[in-house]
């Protein structure tokens, strides 16, 4: 609902871009913490951890790039946007794919310890999106419905207003996630001090978050295009397709380590 937090001259300071810095910093630090119970180095964490943010804001665009209008590629509002979560989280996975091998680190103990504060700095990031008014939902009439500002309108398009002109009040899907996500997050949290093997937290966190999006999206109203036409063949969106694939993959991975943990 305030997308500028305050401004210096001309140069405007947006409160996404601080929630997510803030969340961001967060989740380093708690996988830090995370990594030290299973003997990981720390400084090879924040290392990790720095280049899986840079990953992920590649997938994020990259993402966005593919769903969206190409042509938007070089414009501000693509430069300025944070793009598409789920590239994000696909790009941060297979950075740590990479360098978990390059750095000599078990994957699924790095993944464990990166999950709880994931799923941390998603809860700052959705309540960005709810500051700058973007990632809105569907009309309700629900009490809890909010209509966004005038600023909001302007910088990321969202509606304020019904056809006749009267308030238009919207579903607050990010806060929705947001908390959700502070869930999950002492959820996995709580998880971590009591997995049974390596790897449960980060496959936990793949099958509840897939659970999350897929349903929220149902209350989504915000344009974000149709990947290969697959929106428009089956009905869903392409959160809600990728949703299906990541849960899928969750489950695999699951089934394999317990596999392997029952051979032991």
């Amino acid at each position: 609902m305030y997308p500028e937090l305050f401004r210096i001259g001309d140069f405007s300071i947006p409160t996404y871009g601080v929630l997510l810095a803030v969340g961001l910093l967060l989740a380093l630090l708690v996988a830090s913490r995370l990594a030290a119970r299973d003997r990981l180095p720390r400084e090879r964490i924040y290392d990790l951890g720095l280049w899986t943010i840079l990953g992920g804001l590649l997938g994020a665009k990259i993402l966005m790039l593919l769903t969206e209008d190409s042509a938007q590629f070089f414009s501000l509002d693509f430069l300025r946007s944070g793009g598409v979560y789920y590239g994000g989280l696909l790009g941060g996975f297979f950075t740590v794919v990479v360098l978990a091998r390059y750095y000599k680190l078990d994957f699924w103990k790095v993944g464990d310890a990166f999950a709880p504060g994931v799923a941390l700095g998603q809860f700052f990031g959705r309540l960005g999106c709810f500051a700058a008014g973007d990632d809105w939902g569907k009309p309700t009439t629900l009490p809890w419905g909010v209509q966004f500002t005038e600023a909001a309108n302007a910088s990321v398009g969202v509606p304020i207003y019904k056809a006749d002109g009267s308030n238009l009040y919207l579903h607050p899907v990010q806060l929705y996630e947001s908390f959700t996500m502070l869930t999950v997050f002492g959820v996995l949290f709580y998880l971590h001090g009591r997995k049974r093997f390596d790897g449960q937290v980060l496959i936990a966190y793949g099958i509840i978050y897939a659970l999350v999006r897929f349903t929220i999206e149902f209350w989504r109203d915000d344009p974000r295009g149709d990947f290969l036409g697959l929106t428009t063949l089956t009905g869903l969106s392409t959160s809600q397709l990728i949703s299906l694939f990541v849960a899928a993959g969750a489950i695999i991975f699951l089934i394999l380590r317990l596999r392997k943990k029952s051979e032991v």
